[in-house]
Formats: C-alpha cells, sequence, structure tokens
C-alpha cells in the first residue's frame, strides 16, 4: 500500500510537470507579442510622442490598415486619447503632416443603419483592444468585435455582430472620387478610388472586397450620408459609399485586396495572397510567422520585459517604410504603376519615404538587414529619376520636394560603399550632377534650390532662400556623397567637382560665436543680434545649437573650426547640459518640435528632430567615448518605451525607431556614404543577427547593466579591438564584437589616433 501511495504521487508528479511544461511552451512568448502598435499614437498636431497610427502590416508592404478615429482627410488618422472609431482603413500615409492617398475604409453599424462618419462612429475602450503587426481586435462598448490581420497587399478581417438587430457593413470612399458596384450574387464589392496630393491625376487604387455571408440588403450613399439609395448596386463621384446589410448575429469574413494597376491585378493579389487561406485564424498564424521569423533576426538577450518591448516595437517601426509600390504577375514577375509618369512599367518600385529623415539611420539598418531589398531600392531610385527627371524626395506617393537637401545621393553611396551594387554608378553621379545644378518643379528637396549661389559664394545665403544655413550643411554632405561615389568608382570629372563643394560647411560656421549662423551675399553674419536658442530661418525645425553638428563627413574639419579637441568637448558637453530655452524666431509661436526639446530636458538637444540625432556619437571622434557611452544609454532610457507616449517627437518612416534599434545594438552609422558603424552603448546583454546571408554577428555585453555603461575593453573576433568604429563586413562576415562593461569608465580605450572614426579631411 505503501508503495502504491509512492508510485502514485510520483506518477502525480509527473503529470503535473508534463503539464506544467506544455502549459508554459504555449504561453511562451512571441517575439511579435513584444510589439505595441500603440506606440507613439498619443500625439497631435501640437506634440508628438510619435505621430503615428497602430499599424496592421507585413514588412514594407504595399498596403497597411489602421482604425480610424479622425475625421477622413484628418492626418491623425489614430489618437489615443479619442473614445470612438469611425472606420477601418487601408492606409498609405508616412506622416500625418503629409496625408495620405488611396484611402477606403469598412466599418461595422449594429441597429439602425448610420453611414455619416460621425453617426457611425461607435465607443470603445483600450482594454478591450489587441494591436499587434499581425493581428488587431477591438470590442466596441455595443458588442461588436472587428478584427484585421494583413498581407502585403491585402487583409483579412473578420466582424461579429450582436445577436439581436440588423447588422451592416458600410464602405467609405474617403475624400474625393470614388466608384464602387456591388455584386450581390457573387457576395462583392469592386470599384476604385481616386484621393491624395501628390498623385497623378491617372491615379487609381483599385479595391475588389469578398464576404463570406450572403446579404439580405444593400444600397448606395452620398452627400456625406445625406442621400441613401437602397437596392442600388452602383455609385461614382465624390465621397461615394455604400452599404451591406447582414442577418442579425451574423460573424462574417471579409478579404480586400487592391491594386494600382487594374481591377484585374486587385483581384489577381487577392487570389496569389488570401487564396490559400480557408479561415481568418489561417492568415492571422502566416502573418505572425513573418513578424516572428523578421524580428528574430535580431534576437535579443538580457534586459527587463519592457526593454524587450521597447526594442521590438522600434524593431517594426523600423521594417514599414519604404513602401513597396508594385504588383506581381501571375509569372510572379513584378510590375508598377509609375506615380511620376502614370505609366505602368516592368520592375520594383517604392515610395512613401522622406529621405531628409531615414537617410541617417533607417537606411544604414535596411542595408544590414535587406541588403536584396536595397539594391532593388537604389535601381528603383534611377528609374524614377528617367520617369521624373529628378531623384524622388517624399514620394507619398510621387514627387512632393517637402523639406530640404537631396539625399537620394545619400542612400545610392552608402549601398555602394557597403558592396550594394545593383545599379550603374555613372548614371547616378550624372543624375546627381543634374540635381545639384537644377531646380525642380516641387518644394525645397526637388533639385537643389539656390543653386547658383552654391557654385558661386559657396554656401547659400541668407534671405535670398529659406532655411539658407541648413541647406548650406545639407548640400556639404550631399556633395560628399557624389565626390565619394565618384572617388571609388574612378570617376575622376565628378570626384574633382564635387570635392570642391564638400568643404562648404565651413562657410557657415561663424568661429568669433562658435557656431553655423545665416551669411547673405555680401558675406555679413545675420541676423546681427545672434542668439544660439532661436529656432528657424535660417534652420529647419531647429537651432544653430543643434545645427552646428551636422557636418558627418568631416567631424575633423567642425573640431578645428571649433577650437580643437578640448573646445569641442566642452561645447558637446554643453548641447547636453545648456538650459533647454527656446526662443520662437521666425517661427513667430510654438512648434511641436520645441515643445519636445523642452519636455526631453536634455540641454539643447533636441532628439525628436533629426539634425542632431547622431552628437552624442561625437564624443568617439574627440579622444572621450566613454562620454557618448554614459550619454547614449541615457538617452535610450529618458526618453523611449512602448507605450502610447513612446518616441521623443514624430517617428518619421522609421528614423526614429531605428536610431533606437541600432543604438541598442551599440552601432550607428554616424557617415552614411561610408563602410563604418561607430560604437556606443549597447543596451541589452547580448543581440544577435542573423544575416541574409545566413552568418551571424553578435554583440556581447559582459557585465552589462543600467549602471554598467562603459566600456572598459573590445574584442572583434577574439583579437583586442580599440577602434570606436566597425565597418559593414564586419556585421556581415559574421563575428562577434565581446564588450566588457563597467560603472567606471576607461579614459584610456579609444583614445589613439587610429580609433577615430572616418573624417574626410583626414582620409581625403
Amino acid at each position: 500500500m505503501i508503495m502504491f501511495l509512492f508510485y502514485k504521487k510520483s506518477f502525480i508528479k509527473a503529470v503535473c510537470f508534463l503539464l506544467f511544461c506544455i502549459t508554459t511552451h504555449a504561453q511562451k512568448k512571441q517575439l511579435v507579442d513584444y510589439v505595441s502598435t500603440l506606440q507613439g499614437t498619443n500625439s497631435g498636431w501640437d506634440l508628438s510622442y510619435g505621430n503615428v497610427y497602430p499599424t496592421i502590416a507585413l514588412p514594407f508592404p504595399v498596403h497597411s490598415w489602421s482604425p480610424q478615429t479622425g475625421k477622413n482627410g484628418d492626418g491623425w488618422k489614430y489618437t489615443y486619447k479619442a473614445t470612438t472609431i469611425r472606420g477601418f482603413q487601408q492606409v498609405h500615409q508616412c506622416s500625418p503632416w503629409m496625408g495620405d492617398y488611396g484611402v477606403f475604409s469598412l466599418m461595422p453599424v449594429w441597429g439602425s443603419l448610420k453611414v455619416n462618419e460621425e453617426e457611425r462612429a461607435i465607443p470603445f475602450r483600450h482594454a478591450n483592444e489587441i494591436a499587434k503587426p499581425s493581428y488587431y481586435k477591438v470590442r466596441f462598448d455595443n458588442g461588436i468585435v472587428s478584427e484585421i490581420t494583413p498581407t502585403e497587399r491585402a487583409a483579412y478581417m473578420r466582424f461579429s455582430f450582436p445577436k439581436e438587430g440588423d447588422a451592416f457593413l458600410v464602405f467609405d470612399g474617403y475624400t474625393k472620387f470614388s466608384s464602387v458596384t456591388i455584386v450581390p450574387e457573387q457576395k462583392k464589392l469592386i470599384g476604385y478610388v481616386t484621393n491624395g496630393t501628390f498623385i497623378p491625376k491617372e491615379f487609381k487604387n483599385y479595391f475588389v472586397i469578398e464576404f463570406d455571408q450572403p446579404f439580405a440588403g444593400y444600397g448606395t450613399w452620398s452627400n456625406e450620408g445625406k442621400t441613401i439609395t437602397p437596392k442600388n448596386s452602383s455609385a461614382s463621384g465624390e465621397k461615394q459609399g455604400a452599404f451591406i446589410r447582414f442577418k442579425p448575429g451574423t460573424v462574417v469574413q471579409v478579404r480586400v485586396s487592391s491594386s494600382y494597376i487594374s481591377p484585374e491585378q486587385a483581384a489577381l493579389n487577392l487570389k496569389q495572397e488570401l487564396g490559400g487561406f480557408r479561415k481568418f485564424e489561417e492568415a492571422r498564424q502566416a502573418a505572425d510567422k513573418t513578424w516572428n521569423t523578421l524580428l528574430g533576426r535580431m534576437k535579443v538577450e538580457g534586459g527587463t520585459e519592457d526593454d524587450k518591448a521597447t526594442f521590438y516595437s522600434c524593431l517594426f517601426r523600423a521594417n514599414l517604410f519604404s513602401h513597396k509600390f508594385y504588383d506581381l504577375k501571375e509569372d510572379g514577375s513584378p510590375y508598377y504603376f509609375s506615380p511620376y509618369d502614370a505609366k505602368v512599367h516592368d520592375g520594383y518600385m517604392y515610395t512613401d519615404n522622406g529621405f531628409w529623415d531615414t537617410f541617417r539611420a533607417q537606411f544604414p539598418l535596411s542595408n544590414i538587414l535587406h541588403p536584396t531589398m536595397q539594391g532593388r531600392y537604389m535601381q528603383s531610385l534611377l528609374d524614377a529619376q528617367e520617369q521624373y527627371g529628378f531623384f524622388p524626395t517624399w514620394s507619398n506617393p510621387g514627387m512632393s520636394g517637402v523639406m530640404i537637401g537631396n539625399h537620394a545621393i545619400s542612400l545610392l553611396t552608402d549601398a555602394w560603399m557597403k558592396g550594394i551594387r545593383t545599379f550603374d554608378p555613372e548614371k547616378v553621379l550624372q543624375a546627381y550632377f543634374h540635381e545639384a545644378t537644377n531646380k525642380g518643379p516641387w518644394g525645397g528637396s526637388s533639385g537643389r534650390e539656390g543653386h547658383e549661389y552654391w557654385f558661386s559664394l559657396g554656401y547659400i545665403p541668407y534671405k535670398e532662400v529659406s532655411e539658407s544655413g541648413a541647406k548650406s550643411l545639407e548640400y556639404a554632405y550631399d556633395d560628399f556623397c557624389g565626390y565619394q561615389l565618384a572617388k571609388a568608382t574612378g570617376n575622376r570629372f565628378y570626384e574633382n567637382i564635387f570635392a570642391r563643394q564638400m568643404f562648404n560647411y565651413k562657410n557657415v560656421f561663424d568661429t568669433t560665436v562658435g557656431f553655423v549662423r545665416g551669411r547673405d551675399k555680401n558675406g555679413n553674419w545675420v541676423p546681427k543680434d545672434f542668439d544660439p536658442v532661436e529656432w528657424g530661418d535660417p534652420f529647419t525645425e531647429g537651432n544653430p545649437w543643434q545645427w552646428s553638428w551636422s557636418v558627418f563627413h568631416d567631424i575633423n574639419g567642425l573640431m578645428q573650426l571649433m577650437g580643437g579637441k578640448e573646445r569641442f568637448n566642452a561645447k558637446l558637453d554643453s548641447l547636453f547640459t545648456a538650459p533647454n530655452t527656446v526662443k520662437y524666431g521666425s517661427y513667430g509661436h510654438e512648434i511641436h518640435e520645441m515643445k519636445e526639446m523642452v519636455l526631453q530636458d536634455i540641454g539643447q538637444y533636441a532628439h525628436g528632430n533629426e539634425p542632431v540625432q547622431h552628437a552624442a556619437y561625437l564624443y568617439n571622434y574627440s579622444g572621450q567615448p566613454w562620454k557618448a557611452q554614459k550619454q547614449l544609454r541615457e538617452i535610450m532610457r529618458k526618453i523611449y518605451n512602448a507605450t502610447p507616449d513612446g518616441f521623443p517627437g514624430d517617428e518619421d518612416q522609421g528614423e526614429t525607431s531605428s536610431w533606437y534599434v541600432l543604438s541598442a545594438l551599440g552601432l550607428y552609422a554616424v557617415c552614411p556614404g561610408t563602410d563604418q558603424y561607430v560604437i556606443g552603448s549597447p543596451m541589452f546583454n547580448r543581440i544577435t543577427i542573423t544575416l541574409e546571408n545566413g552568418k551571424q554577428f553578435t554583440v556581447l555585453a559582459k557585465n552589462n547593466s543600467e549602471k554598467n555603461v562603459y566600456i572598459q575593453s573590445a574584442k572583434l573576433n577574439g583579437k583586442i579591438y580599440d577602434r570606436n568604429w566597425i565597418t559593414y563586413a564586419d556585421i556581415t562576415n559574421g563575428g562577434v564584437l565581446e564588450l566588457e562593461m563597467s560603472a567606471v569608465p576607461n579614459k584610456e580605450r579609444g583614445t589613439g589616433p587610429d580609433a577615430v572614426p572616418f573624417s574626410v579631411s583626414l582620409n581625403h
């Protein structure tokens, strides 16, 4: 009996242990579960914690999806403080400041039919919301449940209605023109929408929407819902819509796809991307797998659960833009409707990106993770240039010319220097020379505004051209990229041309005040009552405190202008400790970037805007790398998290996220257009990158902790490593960067002349 009881207890323990293991395994967190797409959504035009929407998408999709709390046409599609949702949109928007294009939405309505966007809006609570990249779900206060899971060009939706009362789905054609046809016998809607600002007049987004339940009724509506026409099967015109009625208690699955090329391609996209899924759950599992695979290519170990949530939420955002802008034929070959010449071409095209932001971190990160895609992208830049006459800048989806600089050359040169060579550099240099010597038809970044002054004066003069100081700095860097590509490819003609301009940044640095500033066409420094905390003209969304460091390609030359290492370091210290005073300057009022700098409380360092995001790394150039290590960890901890307040300003198509991902890795591309990544201080004990070529690169930070932020010693593949940078090849060849971390700085390591990263005046 005793023996029996012993075996019985042992058996029960074994069963319990087995059940525990099974349960633990079942509950094991997937990487996609760390991601919150609500990160950064507590934003508005006056204060940005990201200015993003809870994107439902696969990596670099053609189309994304989002719940809609804002009015049609409002750039702030979803704000965390909102209490109602009025639709579920197909979205492409890369910034609320740019608006969207090709938009339409579906919205469940219960009880009585309401089609007007204000009247159909339903209250919800965030406690009843799940917001992940591959799955969005919300249970409305009235009991309706809405779910979405994405593919690259389509989405699977499911709407569950309460048992009592009529069930409706309302189609909204958004702003401007829409055409919709209801096909009851096939349980589908077809049509197209034409909306957006930066689109050719021929642009159409063709859609097909299929339902798995029969229609109990249908009709169209117009005039913002004032006119409803039951049993009408088609409508075309401004702001047209449609509705479908289902029986009470219906659970309806919806498959929706679209194409910019043709209705037939929209139907093919649906077949190719959703045809293999019989149920919603199958599509969701496939989307989960896609994201888990990608997120797993940067595996982090150590750190808190909150740290992992921040990292993977940022890695998600870093892999959304640019959007693919091409479809696949039945044979799998790519082709696209060009937003530049409105013709259909074979090949790849990408869009929805403001290079002014993303050349700094998002593209250098993608060059590590996605070299094949980047190779296609670089050729598409040349294709776009041939179709339009200028390289794209702030495409949305066509040319907008927003912001400043000619940064397509940065993308192309950076790719070439890192071994991504899918394009003809001679054509690039010819196109860039045209870019630098002509003004395009759009805004400040279409061609080169003030190019006549650039080649005659060596800078852009104040008041002759707006934002002159910022443009002078950006043009100098871009011309460095032209020089660098020409030199690397043996093109002496263009090398000599751009070599003369890449040092022009010196012409807007006033050594008497120690800052960059405006300069008129007669050579006088202006304004006379100079104050480095004053924002605006001659600087873009910033002040001289932030812009004075914007010489990525020649930090050594900048250091000499500032009076040498000691003065350079003292001024860099002051950037992070000076009072965060703001003077409105030419803006005349507070803009959101000013408010964000004050709230971050890191001196005059304004991480929410890109020109200064590299500044903490500059101690690596001036013999004090330990200060970079301390400052970077403070920035990461202080102003990033995975909450709706998670970003320190506009997220900007993955730029602000990519800064965090690279910095958490312990690396950053201070000067895109070279093959170097500068070393910072990694957030985690270990990050392992699985590369496209199958190799792995690991950053191992021994004894890493919140206090142990300083690098005591470093080894690269087992050998002592004293440099403050590694190369792209060091990463892509695979290996281990091993760092010994401590709470006490090592003021000897990384201080010699060989430790200093690239500066063109040292390497010229």
